[in-house]
């Protein structure tokens, strides 16, 4: 079965919700109108581009997109193994996952796009999109721009997004082209999200979480915070509180659903199905986790697909198709960190390059001493993890194409 993701601000567009005006899933824009006060309807059918970059509107729109499209596959009988939602998405994700009810989700979006509205009307900012460059890198040249400027997101393995105060988030980006950026691209945002500066949301935010009913998780929810999977209803207030100021972490949230489905394997059935407008998601999630089913479902024609990809009928409409019709995932393998620590390679790291020939028990790299090796003979298709990086227990950390899909290993490096 599938993992469920959902997007943020910034994947919305004019006229996203045409398609789906039909649609008996369209009562739930109707029913999130009347919860929210406004005219979600107009916001996703009639609204031009300037009105829905509007966080406060924005926000909504997207949220209630995203709805609209679960509620759809819910229809279908299709559920998730587990869910993550970049930013805004992760509000989604946990309807999705039972954590929160409609109307508290409403309720709670629409204070959050306000208070975010709010806090950058009075902090001013703007958010920068480096390519080419790691999250490190881009750490370094916020510090050396000397000035109220942050990572914000991690999204790739090379791609991550700088915000703070427009001076000095444009001297962070010429900075980052010194370091190795290839391109750096102003979003269309109307504020520095996931930074210090969205401070002044936060008590009313807070307010709204603490009005909010947290209910036990049916399937577990990998936060934006820490990049990691989390059930306990608990948990959740205080991570979406700290995510209004934390960096997105999408790269180690990828990997850590890669690592929550079949326990660091990939089964035949495995698919990540982004649900909600835009297509940023898929790309990420296949330069993090390169041939990992992904596809997204954003307008009705989309749910046949979804039905026909998960039945095994056709092939992925976003795989690469090198393999002669062969599905991808169901030989590749995930090595996973024994235990958190600092990533390295291995002894003769030239022989585990990938396209080398990996044996079981082969040593592929260590954690704190710890050793990584693989259960699987196979071919090791390439590293999920940088040398020097500081990694989870169970975080995916080598990806390998394993000569007996069938045979042993299952639950990769524990």
């Amino acid at each position: 079965m599938p993992a469920f993701m959902f997007p943020g601000q910034g994947s919305q567009h004019p006229g996203m919700g045409q398609p789906w005006v039909e649609h008996p899933s369209w009562d739930v824009v109707k029913d999130a109108s009347e919860v929210a006060g406004r005219d979600i309807a107009h916001l996703l059918v009639d609204a031009g581009a300037e009105e829905l970059t509007e966080t406060r509107n924005a926000q909504l729109a997207t949220f209630v997109m995203a709805l609209v499209v679960l509620d759809a596959v819910e229809r279908l009988g299709i559920e998730p193994t587990a869910c993550a939602g970049h930013s805004l998405g992760e509000y989604t994700a946990l309807v999705a996952a039972g954590a929160i009810g409609f109307d508290d989700a409403v309720r709670l979006v629409a204070e959050r796009g306000e208070a975010m509205q709010e806090a950058a009307e009075c902090n001013p900012g703007t958010m920068v999109a480096l390519s080419g460059i790691d999250d490190e890198q881009a750490r370094i040249a916020c510090r050396r721009a000397d000035g109220d400027v942050w990572l914000a997101n991690i999204n790739g393995p090379l791609e991550c997004v700088i915000a703070g105060r427009p001076p000095e988030t444009q001297r962070a980006a010429t900075i980052a082209a010194q370091l190795g950026a290839t391109r750096a691209t102003r979003l269309a945002v109307s504020g520095a999200f996931h930074t210090p500066l969205m401070a002044p949301a936060q008590p009313r935010l807070r307010k709204s979480l603490e009005a909010t009913t947290f209910y036990p998780l049916a399937v577990p929810v990998v936060a934006n915070v820490d990049g990691l999977p989390h059930d306990d209803p608990d948990d959740w207030p205080t991570l979406l509180s700290a995510q209004l100021r934390s960096p997105v972490r999408w790269r180690q949230s990828i990997l850590a659903l890669a690592g929550t489905l079949g326990h660091g394997q990939w089964e035949g059935d495995t698919l990540f199905c982004v649900l909600g407008p835009g297509g940023g998601l898929p790309a990420l999630v296949q330069a993090t986790v390169p041939g990992l089913g992904v596809m997204t479902v954003s307008t009705p024609d989309d749910l046949d697909a979804l039905v026909a990809a998960l039945a095994g009928g056709s092939p992925l409409q976003d795989f690469a198709e090198h393999h002669h019709g062969e599905r991808l995932y169901v030989s590749e393998r995930l090595l996973v960190s024994p235990s958190a620590g600092l990533f390295e390679l291995a002894p003769g790291a030239d022989e585990r390059a990938p396209g080398h020939s990996v044996q079981i028990g082969d040593l592929v790299g260590l954690v704190s001493g710890n050793e990584v090796r693989s259960p699987f003979a196979g071919v090791l298709m390439g590293l999920l993890a940088h040398p020097g990086e500081r990694v989870q227990a169970g975080q995916p950390i080598a990806w390998l194409r394993a000569n007996d899909p069938a045979g042993q290993g299952q639950g990769a490096g524990g």
